[in-house]
């Protein structure tokens, strides 16, 4: 059998999201869950690698394909230090940085781990395709307003870029001669102002930014210092407020929409309040990320599982349709991401970076 496979691999908290693509076709995609006790056992993200590995040979052999079917091996990228954009070859030094776990440890770095030995094995190319670490902040958007601090870019770069890719070609544009808003919408909130392919600003969505179905957003900083030093909460109560149990959570005991339009339809007045101030801090966010673009706008390009809601999308819609018009692409594709950002490179579109030439 000729190799003509690309493998994605997705690793998360408990699962691991693994598909097999020929050309831009997903032939087939598995979610392989890892029991708890499983993942409690290993002290380190990066111990888990083996484990993770031998799932995903496992349930290649039983799914009727093996390695030997493989032309490259694509993983999420982790906790990298930043970069610039683009689709990585897995290098030993992007090796080191992602065991290493130095700028955080989180079941994504496995992806690049993880490709590079499967990749190994047939001696075929490994990639990683735009980390969540990929900086293109211009630099007056890292300015916080304290020197202790800078602002970070952090967010969900995998899917703006690839959506954004997709709404540039729907108009007839390639991706780096436009200016686009992409906000992505799911457990956390991404807004990005990208200018011809880049994203030159973010709101940190763990941190910054609208309240999202479970993170709290920005918060007034003088009244979360209170709460921190009022005696009440130890920091390890804190950060699950602020990330985890903030939102919708915090206000109306779901991170799920679909129960907030279910109560809001069973006349809530109070969950349609916490709804539409989520959509109204959307929207202002949107807004202040045009104003990023100097309002050179071709379009407003809305994503992620949350855009599902047409109750949520109407009314962003009607705050921020004057900017340019919206474009709504639901859900969230990483696996199709992930094999656009290898086949760019093996169909010659898009030559590989190298992470240790790109580390700013």
């Amino acid at each position: 059998m000729a190799r003509e496979y690309i493998l994605a691999i997705n690793p998360g908290s408990t699962s691991t999201k693994v598909a097999l693509f020929k050309g831009n076709e997903n032939v087939i995609q598995q979610n392989l869950d890892h029991a708890p006790g499983e993942i409690e056992k290993y002290e380190h993200i990066a111990d888990q690698f083996e484990m993770r590995k031998d799932i995903i040979i496992s349930w290649l052999e039983k799914e009727g394909y093996s390695t030997k079917d493989l032309i490259a091996v694509v993983g999420r990228g982790g906790l990298l230090a930043p970069i610039p954009g683009g689709t990585y070859k897995v290098t030993e030094a992007m090796l080191k940085d992602l065991r290493e776990g130095k700028r955080g440890e989180h079941a994504s770095n496995l992806g690049g781990i993880i490709a590079k030995s499967i990749a190994d094995m047939e001696s075929v190319p490994s990639f990683i395709v735009d980390p969540v670490s990929v900086d293109e902040f211009d630099d007056v958007a890292r300015i916080s307003g304290i020197p202790e601090i800078e602002r970070k870019s952090q967010g969900h770069a995998l899917n703006i870029k690839a959506v954004g890719r997709r709404v540039a070609k729907s108009l007839g544009k390639e991706f780096d001669e436009i200016n686009l808003v992409v906000a992505h919408l799911g457990g956390g909130i991404s807004v990005a102002p990208v200018r011809k392919g880049e994203n030159i600003d973010y709101n940190n969505a763990n941190e910054m930014g609208p309240f999202s179905p479970e993170r709290t957003g920005g918060l007034p900083v003088g009244d979360l210092v209170k709460m921190c030093f009022s005696g009440k909460y130890t920091e390890k109560e804190m950060k699950p407020k602020i990330k985890g149990k903030g939102g919708l959570v915090a206000y109306l005991g779901t991170n799920d929409a679909r129960d907030v339009i279910k109560m809001i339809e069973a006349g809530d007045e109070k969950a349609k309040l916490i709804f539409e101030a989520m959509g109204y801090q959307i929207g202002k966010e949107i807004g202040a990320m045009a104003t990023a673009l100097m309002g050179d706008v071709q379009a407003i390009v809305i994503t992620g599982g949350l855009a599902y809601s047409s109750l949520l999308i109407d009314y962003i819609k009607e705050m921020v349709s004057f900017i340019a018009p919206v474009v709504v692409v639901p859900g969230e594709d990483e696996m199709g991401a992930l094999n656009e950002g290898a086949l760019r490179v093996i169909n010659g579109s898009e030559q590989a970076k190298i992470y240790e030439d790109e580390v700013k």
